[in-house]
């Protein structure tokens, strides 16, 4: 039986009650859980956030847990937060009385994104004649963008459940792994029992050009593999992990039902991601539904869907191959843009992707999908090792690994330029803007890619060479040049500002000027120091250096 969460009054445990599966939960559909949640619920641990920082005072972790009488099991320094178990309520009080603690509350566990039970979708592959297997590629003009780039050197994390390293699509795609997956049963993050984790990792950076399946959204990019048990401690030492190691983007299939507000540990990891330059990806909610749960309505809150300005992260529904909402996708004001999860109608039953060799929890009988389990399984080229899932788990990964690629086209881009790029590029009706179905529109790699190569954020670069004095004439000239990452255009050197110190006063700007000459009159017996800043026609304005190009001396006769 799957476990609910129970609101109580305020400063008590949320309590762990059996529920018996819906009618809705019971239904097999092909390849997912839709409402039913997987591993939704608590962890039966307690999430306590310390007043002092646990990387200076790593003995302060063991002390209040030994104090409360309850077992240490995690510790995430960034975030002063350690997780303690097992949650009693008096446990929970006497961490409270404790003054070296700022706040606890019950660790709830995230569950992945699925679509919705519907016998429509049972069926293990539906040929549509003249549509292609991976059709959402061309669709969200993604050959285009990759002519801009390849994605060489991109990393995306998935936090999800592991995947199968020995897949042809991942072999030599994991940059690195780690497991944050504490449930016995499972194995390393280079297995996934599930199957779900390697299906998303696989539409993100599935292995180009090796004549075998398909190719990720982000081309050549690596992956970064977190395997999460989904509590929410699990998932923030994820992000935190991911994001100090250099992920350009972060995608996270998973969230919960929203009627308990997001922890501070959760709010707290996604800020340090993106502080670190993470793009982080949330699917929405696999039902028609406003609230999107956390991390997806962290990233994208209420009532800010439609403002280019919250650039956080992004919260991405599924669309269907006519270009509308799947009818299982979430909607409303917490929805930032849309990507394909599913072709609809009576083409291929979802998207195809990687999958594991053995058997998986989705499959097995009596398993995650109740009955006979999914009936994804699809071979391809005579490989088994592929099914067809659709869910807004499957569109998530897909504007990951754009977003992967726009970062290491144009690194000088932040990771909220390129939110806000990828909402402002993305598809729609013609004169539309935002709508409560999918957001800002769906996925538009090529028009995004190049909206972020177009981008000049890097300023130009100046020199001034030794000056020639013949009395009271000083000859001053310099160089500059306008650089830009490889694939991205320089705007070009627009002017340079002159700057002056004389006797040893502070140094003042002389004069902005277009060229690279200038005959200027010093005082006899003066001296003076000179350097030049470049401004190129973005407005990127050069750095003043900690000393200046050139010192000269007037003389007296």
């Amino acid at each position: 039986m799957r476990r609910a969460l129970v609101a109580c009054a305020s400063g008590c445990l949320l309590a762990l009650l059996p529920v018996a599966p819906t009618a809705a939960s019971a239904s097999a559909d092909g390849g997912a859980v839709g409402a039913r949640l997987l591993g939704g619920g608590l962890s039966g641990r307690l999430l306590v956030t310390l007043r002092q920082d646990t990387r200076a005072h790593a003995s302060a972790a063991t002390a209040v847990a030994a104090r409360a009488g309850v077992r240490l099991r995690r510790r995430i320094p960034q975030l002063r937060t350690i997780v303690v178990g097992p949650a009693t309520g008096a446990t929970a009080r006497r961490l409270r009385a404790d003054p070296r603690v700022s706040s606890v509350r019950a660790e709830r566990r995230f569950s992945l994104r699925y679509v919705p039970n519907d016998p429509a979708f049972t069926t293990p592959e539906v040929k549509s004649p003249g549509t292609m297997v991976e059709w959402w590629a061309q669709r969200q003009g993604l050959p285009d963008a990759w002519e801009l780039t390849h994605g060489e050197g991109a990393r995306v994390a998935v936090i999800d459940t592991g995947v199968d390293a020995g897949h042809p699509e991942l072999a030599d795609r994991i940059v690195d792994s780690v497991d944050f997956d504490d449930d016995p049963r499972h194995g390393p993050a280079t297995t996934d029992e599930v199957g779900h984790g390697t299906h998303v990792a696989s539409l993100a950076c599935a292995a180009p050009d090796n004549a075998t399946g398909l190719a990720g959204a982000g081309l050549g990019c690596g992956l970064l593999i977190a395997k999460t048990d989904l509590t929410e401690s699990s998932v923030a030492r994820s992000l935190v992990w991911a994001a100090d190691r250099g992920a350009q983007a972060i995608n996270m299939s998973f969230g919960t039902d929203g009627k308990v507000a997001a922890s501070s540990v959760t709010i707290q990891a996604l800020q340090y991601a993106a502080s670190k330059g993470a793009v982080l990806v949330a699917a929405a909610a696999d039902d028609p539904v406003e609230q999107q749960g956390d991390p997806a309505n962290v990233l994208q809150p209420t009532g800010t869907g439609g403002d280019l300005g919250w650039n956080l992260g992004l919260t991405v529904t599924a669309a269907t191959g006519s270009d509308q909402r799947a009818r299982f996708a979430g909607r409303g004001t917490q929805i930032s843009m849309a990507a394909y999860g599913t072709y609809g109608g009576d083409g291929p039953t979802g998207i195809l992707g990687a999958f594991p060799a053995g058997q998986t929890e989705l499959e097995r009988p009596g398993g995650l999908v109740p009955g006979g389990g999914c009936r994804c399984r699809a071979t391809l080229g005579g490989d088994d090792r592929y099914a067809h899932l659709q869910g807004t788990s499957m569109a998530a990964p897909m504007v990951a690994g754009v977003a992967a690629l726009m970062r290491q086209l144009n690194p000088d881009l932040a990771a909220a330029e390129v939110v806000r790029l990828m909402k402002e590029q993305a598809r729609r009706a013609p004169g539309g803007g935002w709508t409560a179905d999918l957001g800002w529109g769906i996925l538009d790699a090529r028009a995004a890619v190049r909206a972020a190569a177009a981008i000049d954020r890097r300023p130009p670069v100046s020199r001034m060479f030794k000056p020639k004095v013949r009395g009271r004439s000083i000859l001053l000239k310099w160089s500059g040049v306008d650089t830009a990452p490889a694939g991205v255009e320089a705007s070009g050197v627009d002017h340079y500002e002159l700057w002056r110190s004389a006797n040893r006063r502070p140094a003042r700007r002389m004069q902005i000027v277009k060229r690279t000459t200038l005959r200027l009159r010093g005082k006899r017996g003066s001296k003076y120091t000179f350097f030049t800043v470049a401004v190129d026609r973005a407005g990127n304005r050069e750095t003043a250096p900690s000393a200046p190009d050139v010192r000269i001396a007037v003389r007296r006769r």
